[in-house]
């Protein structure tokens, strides 16, 4: 769970996941203002990582991940505290996983009505759809978006991918993703409703257009390094570090 300043909302993500499959919930707090950290404390989570200073969404993750291998996780879940996706889900993503459909699953907004439905910015909905075509073009690929933050994936993957070379800040999903495939996995998407709110976690208006180039940039040097022009430094493999 990367979390910054999610003390409205991590109780109730927190009451929702199944622990009759999930053995660890790791928490990671991103230099947060809030009481982010006592409430995690309070509920008894118990592999809780804090960061004095911000590192972004990005480094929060590498955290995550780094703290899931070292105990030995056979599936990883990131799941935001910020209740924006169903915990509830996770069961039938892990499912696909553990029974060896796939190695990455995304729970996807795009998939039926939900990121509408949902309360999703119009604009940001534009945007993801434009994104989301553009990189299913340039990275011959067919995922409905590239832009959730609920994903899946096996410990496998994890240990294959150079995660810990991205970017800090919020395009390090697209990366990974771009890994993802250039290491030749498959990835699997199923419909999850989200929910927009006050307290959920967004980016401003010119962050988002930051993220956008980047998105694109990143789908670029995906086909230059599929195409044996130009390989990035991102796709190198974990044991190239």
């Amino acid at each position: 769970m990367p979390a910054y300043n999610a003390e409205k909302t991590l109780e109730s993500t927190f009451s929702e996941i199944p622990f009759d499959i999930v053995d660890h919930v790791i928490l990671v707090d991103d230099g947060s203002n809030d009481r982010t950290l006592k409430v995690a404390r309070d509920l008894g989570i118990k592999h809780i990582i804090e960061h004095e200073l911000n590192l972004g969404y990005g480094g929060n993750q590498k955290s995550c991940y780094k703290k899931a291998l070292e105990i030995n996780s056979d599936i990883v879940v990131m799941l935001h505290p910020d209740y924006q996706y169903d915990p509830r889900l996770i069961h039938s993503m892990c499912f696909l996983i553990a029974n060896g459909v796939y190695d990455v699953v995304l729970g996807s907004r795009i998939l039926g009505k939900g990121a509408l439905k949902g309360g999703m910015p119009f604009y940001k909905y534009l945007a993801n759809r434009f994104l989301t075509l553009f990189q299913n073009l340039i990275m011959n690929q067919k995922l409905s978006e590239y832009h959730t933050g609920y994903r899946a994936f096996s410990s496998n993957v994890l240990q294959q991918i150079n995660f810990q070379v991205n970017s800090d800040d919020f395009v390090f999903d697209n990366q990974m993703l771009a890994q993802i495939f250039y290491a030749g996995f498959e990835i699997a998407e199923i419909t999850c409703p989200t929910k927009y709110f006050e307290e959920a976690s967004s980016i401003n208006i010119s962050r988002s257009i930051k993220y956008g180039f980047g998105v694109m940039r990143v789908s670029l040097g995906y086909f230059l390094a599929r195409t044996g022009i130009r390989k990035g430094r991102i796709y190198k493999e974990a044991t190239e570090k």
